[in-house]
């Protein structure tokens, strides 16, 4: 999830570039995929028994007669048939799982990345952030928070000491070591909440999966009380295990009178 945070935005990136002409991708793009990086290791290639070839090479064009005479190289053939069309892969797969306004949060989000001297950092998404957590920001918050972004990336960007940060989890310890944390409250909150969306992620689909294995077939009428009762006794689990079961039936017998009396040794 914090890899999808960082490099969603130039997956879009890569999107437009190659709308446009699928011949260079951004720079930080080539950063990510250099084929001739990934051969250079001649030891690898050998013991796995790969053909290393030449990027510069030209090859004919696949889906097209040999007769026409066409070509491209290696690297157009690997960036543009095989990297440009995996990314595509992935954005489909992301736009599914996500839905748009969980996207416009992790572009939002993906914005407080600290690599390159946060080149990604954007104040009007990230001040968009404190309108859509708004049970979190208050109206004072809300009309304030753009200066202070502001006036924190400025900050970040000449102390030598954030240079270091590769991601939000970093970040986030570094301005606990420095105090930032206390003189930039607002931001220190987006941070935070950054940092718990894998896990709220993560809570829901467990919650979903739990829903499939409670409310079955032969339990499809089960009333919504009930079935929220059930669905934290599953998902936490691991917490009801740590009760004495003893402590729960008296908890429950001295609620209210019962018809059946339980046995003696267990009140």
């Amino acid at each position: 999830m914090r890899r999808f945070l960082v490099d969603r935005a130039s997956i879009e990136n890569v999107n437009v570039v190659q709308q446009e002409a699928e011949l260079e991708p951004p720079p930080n793009v080539v950063n990510e995929f250099n084929p001739n990086e990934i051969v250079r290791d001649p030891g690898f290639c050998v013991a796995k028994s790969i053909l290393v070839p030449n990027m510069d090479d030209e090859i004919p064009v696949r889906g097209r007669s040999r007769a026409e005479g066409r070509t491209i190289t290696n690297l157009h053939h690997y960036r543009a048939e095989i990297f440009y069309v995996a990314i595509d892969k992935i954005c489909v797969e992301m736009d599914h799982r996500f839905s748009e306004g969980s996207n416009i949060i992790l572009d939002c989000f993906s914005c407080l990345d600290p690599k390159n001297s946060f080149s990604k950092f954007d104040v009007d998404k990230l001040a968009r952030l404190a309108d859509i957590y708004h049970a979190d920001f208050s109206d004072d918050d809300r009309g304030t928070i753009r200066d202070q972004l502001e006036t924190y990336v400025l900050q970040v960007r000449r102390n030598a000491s954030f240079s270091t940060c590769e991601d939000v989890q970093s970040l986030a310890m570094k301005m606990v070591q420095t105090e930032k944390h206390l003189v930039f409250p607002l931001v220190y909150k987006l941070i935070e909440l950054a940092l718990i969306l894998p896990v709220l992620t993560a809570s829901v689909e467990r919650a979903f999966s739990a829903m499939k294995i409670i409310k079955s077939k032969l339990r499809n009428k089960i009333n919504d009380v009930w079935f929220n009762d059930l669905m934290v006794c599953y998902t936490e689990r691991e917490i009801f295990k740590s009760l004495d079961d003893i402590d729960i039936i008296r908890t429950f017998t001295a609620k209210k009178s019962r018809k059946g009396h339980l046995p003696r040794n267990f009140i």
